[in-house]
């Protein structure tokens, strides 16, 4: 390699593969006299794009500003509906018990704790409305914003769903016009190296050898680069998180007035879950399941009967198709001058929504830590490890405690999830420490969590998780007045909100016309 990094190369389109471009190009700039870095994205023709990942967290925003795409573009061009929340329906009894994870913290969040204030005062209702009036809003299927306000600014903090398919070609046309990413449409039939094991460069099938830096792997479930010429093992997750396949149908709503829901559905099943993501035009909705312990046609019927059910859905000519995965991640990320993002680092099942936004942190990180030399990108390729692997842990614990809270024993699937020997330690010490105190500000070493303390809060108190041991040491009475006047305040302000926000259908329909 030569004594500096100048060229880029990603193997792999998709939504890995051009978010990834897209950040750091827009990070390292590619146009002008100073630029120093030219970033290639070699996609293969044949390869169909996974088209699952269509929830994104709130970080999409940033992403998207960064990029410098306007958010009436992005929403129109992408079909796309906001989301506010995920609620998690039949998850603690498996009846129509439900409970909202919002985006929007508990009211005071980082100033004073509702949820000691919550516990002290006998845990009055489900906590997310005690602390919140975002879960209301959703119940509403309301906007998380009033149309005057600006481009990425709200009233309740968002995300969105997309389509997938959409906004891949948005990225493309958007990284290659505007962001000065190269592409090529080629297959890779080969990898070719230095002496020291790092690539020099991928040989297409088209006969042109295309040399490179620093190689990206954005080539999803076969991992071309980190899985197929490294080598790098697998580390499979399956005795933790069982569910391994999915199937999964696009369905129309029945007409263009059909309300919009503001947040992800995701409804426990005896053998699994659905999840359910508003559109404009349409839903995509899909059943996760664990193969071992039920069959796909059991799932598919699942899911049809749970389409079926709903008249604000068109009905008839779903076939739903499947998606298969070993749910886990590589063993390391980084090696040599390769490094793998998205499916090809690994991926586990949709719940939560962690998929983009481990593309979105990880490309992040790669673009403002650039390597300028080879020598220093071994020292950030240790780095990157380490984050990463905690990264994953976190990401496992977090979606297993779903299933470790739930009192749900009807089946052998939601039997085998209530087993400890299935429980990550790191979860079974977290689970300890919380039966006398709530998930706090600091209560992890990891300097870039992704779920924050107040998310742990919403899932617990949500799922029915009591703090037995609870030792509130009179802190939250001293802070009374500190905590009666926040809830007043948060109370007061969501009811105006909610006598004042559009629905989504509403304020996306009016974007739509805006633009027409």
């Amino acid at each position: 390699m030569q004594d500096k990094i100048t060229r880029v190369v990603i193997v792999g389109g998709g939504t890995a593969g051009w978010l990834t471009a897209g950040i750091i190009a827009a990070k390292n700039p590619l146009k002008g006299e100073h630029s120093r870095t030219e970033i290639v994205l070699v996609e293969s023709p044949e390869v169909k794009n996974l088209g699952v990942g269509e929830g994104t967290w709130p970080t999409m925003r940033d992403t998207l500003r960064l990029l410098g795409i306007a958010e009436k573009q992005f929403l129109t061009c992408c079909d796309a509906s906001f989301k506010q929340a995920s609620k998690f329906v039949g998850w603690q009894q498996g009846g129509s018990d439900y409970y909202y994870h919002p985006f929007t913290a508990p009211a005071g969040y980082g100033a004073v704790s509702l949820a000691d204030a919550w516990h002290e005062q006998g845990c009055p209702g489900d906590f997310e409305s005690w602390v919140c009036a975002q879960g209301s809003a959703c119940e509403r299927d309301l906007a998380p914003k009033m149309p005057q306000l600006p481009e990425y600014a709200y009233n309740f903090n968002y995300g969105y769903h997309l389509s997938a398919d959409k906004f891949v070609a948005l990225l493309h046309s958007h990284c290659t016009e505007q962001l000065g990413v190269i592409y090529k449409s080629a297959h890779v039939a080969g990898v070719s190296s230095h002496p020291n094991g790092d690539i020099a460069a991928i040989e297409l099938t088209e006969g042109e050898s295309l040399s490179g830096d620093l190689f990206i792997d954005c080539s999803g479930f076969s991992a071309r680069l980190i899985g197929q010429h490294y080598q790098v093992p697998f580390v499979s997750k399956r005795h933790v998180l069982f569910n391994d396949t999915a199937v999964a149908a696009q369905v129309s709503h029945v007409d263009e007035q059909t309300p919009i829901a503001s947040c992800t559905v995701a409804t426990a099943k005896p053998h699994g879950w659905i999840w359910d993501i508003a559109l404009q035009p349409r839903r995509g909705i899909g059943h996760v399941f664990a193969s071992e312990l039920t069959t796909e046609t059991q799932a598919a019927d699942a899911l049809l009967a749970y389409i079926s059910a709903d008249k604000s859905l068109n009905q008839g000519g779903h076939t739903p198709r499947t998606i298969r995965f070993d749910p886990g991640h590589r063993q390391s990320f980084w090696i040599n001058n390769c490094v793998a993002v998205g499916v090809s680092a690994g991926f586990v099942e949709p719940l939560e929504a962690t998929a983009l936004v481990l593309i979105e942190k990880s490309a992040e990180w790669i673009a403002e830590q650039l390597p300028r030399t080879p020598a220093a990108m071994q020292v950030l390729a240790k780095r990157y490890n380490t984050m990463t692997c905690e990264r994953w842990t976190e990401i496992i614990d977090f979606i297993k405690l779903h299933y470790v809270l739930s009192s749900r024993r009807d089946t052998p699937y939601w039997q085998a999830h209530a087993d400890p020997s299935t429980w990550p330690e790191t979860l079974k010490d977290a689970l300890l420490l919380w039966q006398s105190q709530p998930p706090g500000l600091l209560e992890t070493n990891l300097r870039q969590e992704l779920f924050s303390s107040a998310s742990k809060q919403y899932v617990l108190y949500g799922m029915g998780f009591r703090s037995a041991s609870w030792q509130g040491g009179g802190v939250t009475s001293l802070r009374q007045p500190i905590i009666e006047r926040i809830r007043r305040e948060f109370i007061h302000n969501g009811d105006k909100l909610l006598s004042q926000l559009p629905t989504n259908r509403h304020y996306l329909s009016r974007l739509t016309a805006a633009s027409a």
